[in-house]
């Protein structure tokens, strides 16, 4: 059965669509990520046009991330103060952000740069994840490998703040600037940032992972609805048939997600989710090295 999404301006298999919704939304609760790292590549190999990929898969980003968070606030896996302070940064870079967009859209090069972006990102995130997780299960337990690594990063900046959910006590600004640069790719890219967001809170500010999931969905919600706000105001690019119809898919996704993540170390689900972000790095590379069938096309 096929639906016509009147902003993208081609037609879609419904079911087609509920269960790609299902699917980020499932890897949503348990990986504690957006999804939109999935979704808009996807969303782009089924013919939607890039920019209107970003900015409705950052909307369906939203409905997966609530249910998720319902799931982890029950169970008091979420650092609300490390979240807010994300979240102040996440909302300065997604500003910045959809100006940039605009910006590369007017000049006709979003869609290479949507592209670049999630090769570069996915390929550096995806290698470094699944580096270390095959190291962390190889290891055997009790070894003195596996202790906490105290980097103490950014010791000298001031602000400190003590984060007692996360056991932290660190300046304000280590959050704040991580929260920015996922708001920056959740404008460019379409993503929640948690692809990028869920490493960094991991070894940058050193977080707990039980922690992570449900902190990094919390500032992805806020981030995510700003995007999509921003995205329909100014640059008209929102499909709210394609986005209603990913949310309703999503939001069930999640739900299941969250619930089998209880089931797997924290180990094997950074493998996993670092084994998913690289097939899909893999995919669009070779997209963007292959051939157009089409060399001459008019929008």
């Amino acid at each position: 059965m096929n639906i016509y999404l009147p902003i993208a301006a081609i037609p879609v298999d419904l079911l087609t669509l509920l269960a790609l919704g299902g699917g980020v939304g499932f890897l949503s609760g348990l990986f504690g990520v957006g999804g939109g790292f999935l979704l808009t590549p996807f969303l782009m190999f089924l013919g939607v046009p890039a920019p209107v990929a970003v900015a409705t898969g950052a909307n369906q980003v939203v409905g997966a991330s609530v249910s998720g968070l319902i799931v982890h606030w029950r169970r008091r896996t979420v650092d609300l103060r490390m979240g807010l302070m994300l979240l102040a940064g996440g909302f300065a870079g997604s500003s910045g952000g959809i100006w940039l967009f605009a910006w590369l859209k007017s000049l006709g090069q979003i869609d290479l740069v949507i592209a670049l972006s999630y090769v570069l990102f996915l390929g550096f995130i995806g290698t470094t994840m699944a580096a270390e997780s095959v190291q962390a299960l190889l290891r055997k337990p009790g070894s003195q490998a596996l202790r906490k690594r105290h980097r103490h990063i950014g010791t000298s900046l001031p602000f400190k703040m003590r984060f007692s959910r996360s056991g932290l006590y660190i300046s304000a600004l280590l959050p704040i600037a991580v929260g920015a640069f996922g708001g920056l790719l959740a404008a460019i890219m379409g993503v929640g940032g948690g692809f990028v967001m869920v490493p960094l809170m991991i070894y940058v500010l050193e977080m707990p992972t039980a922690v992570v999931i449900g902190t990094s969905l919390f500032q992805i919600i806020f981030v995510t609805a700003n995007v999509t706000f921003l995205q329909a105001v100014g640059t008209h690019t929102v499909d709210a048939v394609l986005m209603l119809t990913l949310l309703v898919g999503g939001v069930v996704g999640a739900q299941i997600g969250a619930k089998f993540g209880d089931r797997l170390r924290a180990e094997t689900l950074r493998l996993l989710l670092a084994l998913i972000v690289l097939g899909v790095c893999f995919k669009l590379g070779l997209d963007l090295a292959s051939t157009p069938s089409d060399l001459f096309a008019m929008d």
